[in-house]
């Protein structure tokens, strides 16, 4: 406990920083479950399924170790409140990694090639999302020792708007991917249509969240 409160004490940003790498491990998986998805090898989806599951559970002790020693005490230079917030929002992507890689496993899908490259550049653009939403988590010790202000805050602003861009690309592939998955809807089974629908919205998802922690950040600057 010592130890995390004098992590706080030099920036209250290296714990959530440290958190948001777990986030990206969960993430970084994904790729790897939908390319044995494409490959029809549900025995290493399957074993790649548990990886990010526990991935997710490291994620979550570091989540409960912060929630737990984050000393109410100690001056903070942001809220309490948003830096929860913050933290939160980082457990739901990685809650939200573990969700589509077990809804990958609830059935041996076999569909045409095509949409699997389809599902499969949905999911890149929305790790870039993610991307680039850690890349503002992790500036923000610097931001902090600029007082939340000067070039370092600006940079961040413009970091913040390029998520929102990103996730607005990613709405895009979504609804060409939803209107495809529709005119397939009589070729597919009920399970599998039903199945493909919430791995969509399970991946879109992960940009959803990106948008939300990167405005979040952009709030807590704005509030400084």
């Amino acid at each position: 406990m010592r130890a995390l409160a004098n992590l706080f004490g030099k920036s209250p940003f290296f714990p959530l920083q440290e958190h948001m790498d777990r986030v990206s491990d969960c993430i970084k998986k994904l790729s790897e479950a939908f390319a044995a998805m494409k490959a029809q090898n549900f025995e290493k989806l399957e074993s790649l399924a548990k990886e990010v599951s526990k991935l997710e559970h490291l994620a979550d002790l570091s989540k409960n170790e912060i929630r737990n020693h984050l000393p109410k005490s100690l001056f903070l230079p942001i809220e309490r409140e948003m830096l929860l917030n913050i933290l939160t929002i980082q457990d739901n992507i990685a809650d939200t990694a573990e969700d589509v890689a077990v809804l990958l496993t609830l059935k041996k899908l076999k569909v045409n090639e095509k949409l699997v490259n389809d599902f499969e550049h949905l999911l890149k653009k929305n790790i870039h999302c993610f991307q680039k939403a850690h890349e503002i988590i992790s500036t923000l010790h610097e931001l902090f020792q600029s007082s939340f202000g000067g070039v370092e805050a600006e940079a961040v602003r413009s970091m913040v708007e390029d998520v929102a861009f990103q996730e607005h690309q990613v709405d895009l592939e979504q609804r060409k991917l939803l209107k495809k998955l529709f005119n397939l809807e009589e070729e597919l089974s009920y399970s599998s249509f039903d199945l493909l629908m919430r791995i969509l919205e399970a991946i879109s998802k992960i940009s959803d969240l990106s948008e939300k922690l990167a405005n979040c950040v952009r709030v807590t600057i704005e509030r400084r």
